[in-house]
């Protein structure tokens, strides 16, 4: 079976809490591991909420060091400790701003058992499993801010059609798969002869930035791109001044990377209803949701 990705929506404030939405905090699961991108106050809460395991969060992703997305990494490495985790935790953010994750880590002298990794983030690939990467862009903020983007590995599929006719059957696929090559019925067969390598699920995350060029080079064809939208066209001066988006540019950068699904997070607290966040931005980009916390999906 083709592992998912699931993405769930921890915190979609901007800035300020407000009663339907906590700071901010995106998880990314998959094939078991949790990866967490920004960890606002009251994370590992939100987590506990919409049933994810703490224990499994492998890496935390920084976008920038303000306090509205690092805040919740003091709580959740000393809730870590206390379930006598040994694995390593790896936390990354802008480089430069180490210090500020480390101040987070010892300002109560808690005892921390596991190893925690803080390494400072630069463009490009930068945590890398067996199944996935992760590597970041510069984005345009009031401090040093970066994106995301997670990228599956490219998968082997079968064209069912060319190995049948090729006379492969039933294990034949594993040994084809392990050697590259088979004789069947005298005849050589390739693996490339009768598979095509499919791109991997990818799916990116900009927040608190301007719109930006990279940010479309990046997200482009991506299956969803998670990009901030604090303000409206009507508020596009405070957009600039303090240097976010509007669900109007959001959109725009999503249409021009020709995404699958524009997902709208960090939403000012100026704004109680999604209704004209939503509707801006759809007439821009049709596939446009605004996220809510707790909203999840499968990609």
């Amino acid at each position: 079976m083709p592992q998912i990705v699931k993405v769930i929506a921890l915190g979609t404030s901007g800035s300020t809490p407000t009663k339907e939405r906590q700071m901010p905090s995106f998880a990314f699961i998959y094939d078991g591991d949790v990866l967490l991108f920004d960890c606002g106050e009251g994370t590992q809460m939100q987590m506990l909420k919409y049933g994810i395991n703490l224990s499994k969060v492998k890496a935390i992703f920084v976008s920038h060091a303000h306090g509205d997305h690092t805040i919740g990494i003091a709580g959740l490495v000393r809730s870590l400790a206390m379930t006598s985790r040994k694995e390593p935790l790896q936390i990354f953010v802008p480089k430069g701003y180490e210090r500020v994750i480390k101040s987070l880590l010892v300002f109560d002298r808690a005892i921390l058992n596991y190893p925690i990794i803080v390494t400072g983030v630069s463009t490009g690939t930068i945590y890398k499993t067996k199944s996935y990467t992760v590597r970041a862009f510069r984005l345009n903020h009031t401090i040093l801010d970066y994106g995301y983007v997670f990228q599956e590995n490219p998968k082997r599929r079968f064209i069912e059609k060319k190995a049948k006719k090729s006379g492969i059957r039933n294990e034949m696929f594993s040994l084809l798969q392990k050697k590259g090559k088979i004789k069947v019925n005298g005849k050589t067969i390739t693996l490339n002869s009768v598979t095509l390598l499919q791109n991997g699920k990818k799916i990116v995350y900009a927040t608190d930035t301007r719109p930006a060029k990279i940010t479309e080079i990046e997200s482009k064809g991506a299956d969803l791109l998670i990009h901030e939208s604090a303000y409206t066209e009507n508020e596009k001066k405070l957009a600039i001044e303090r240097k976010h988006s509007t669900a109007k540019e959001a959109a725009l950068v999503a249409r021009h990377a020709k995404v699958k699904m524009l997902l709208l997070t960090h939403i000012s607290a100026r704004h109680r209803t999604d209704e004209n966040i939503l509707k801006e931005a759809r007439s821009i980009f049709k596939g446009t949701v605004v996220a809510k916390d707790g909203y999840t999906i499968t990609v």
